[in-house]
């Protein structure tokens, strides 16, 4: 018997099919499965990281109502980039996961993960560039540079850095798990079926 015949056969090996196809079947299977998770987990970590950055503000009191100081992560454009970039990347990775079941189910299928494999990619690019010049800013803000005498203005806004700092971890792990995504799908694709 052809070893296509296991996708023929809703790709479930039976008493037939040899010893090597059904460990290539539960290979597969396996892999479709950890992709799955990966999606969900970077998933998780990108609208974390969106929420965070995206709800930071703080308000420093002063002695009169008036006059007050702000500070919002729609101030600074690098931090609007981040949230967009973490939004984009959520939504792609929340699109994808009917996608990913399917390759549970019927987990021979090749054409549908080479192109998972292009738009991961385009996404791990996205997430990147946004959580990298955040990180930028993020150090700015909380170290200054002394050569072009721009201060640290983390002294007054702690709460605000605090959450900023925070947001870049979900994103920097999303970043990981995108790697872990590719790597996983190169495997599936490059085993026989």
């Amino acid at each position: 018997m052809k070893e296509g015949a296991v996708e023929a056969a809703g790709d479930q090996p039976n008493s037939k099919h040899s010893t090597s196809t059904v460990l290539q079947w539960v290979m597969n299977r396996r892999l479709s499965m950890v992709d799955f998770i990966l999606r969900l987990l970077a998933a998780a970590g990108t609208l974390a990281s969106a929420v965070a950055m995206g709800t930071t503000d703080q308000t420093l009191p002063f002695f009169t109502q008036f006059l007050q100081f702000t500070a919002q992560y729609n101030d600074i454009p690098t931090f609007t980039f981040f949230v967009i970039a973490n939004s984009i990347v959520c939504a792609y990775l929340v699109l994808s996961l009917p996608l990913s079941i399917f390759h549970v189910i019927r987990s021979a299928r090749k054409n549908s993960r080479i192109i998972l494999l292009i738009f991961d990619t385009v996404m791990l690019a996205l997430l990147t560039a946004g959580a990298s010049a955040a990180a930028a800013i993020v150090y700015l803000a909380h170290n200054g540079n002394a050569s072009a005498n721009w201060s640290s203005f983390c002294q007054p806004f702690n709460s605000f850095c605090d959450r900023i700092s925070g947001s870049l971890i979900g994103s920097f792990g999303g970043i990981l798990l995108f790697i872990l995504l590719i790597i996983t799908l190169a495997v599936a694709i490059s085993r026989p079926s």
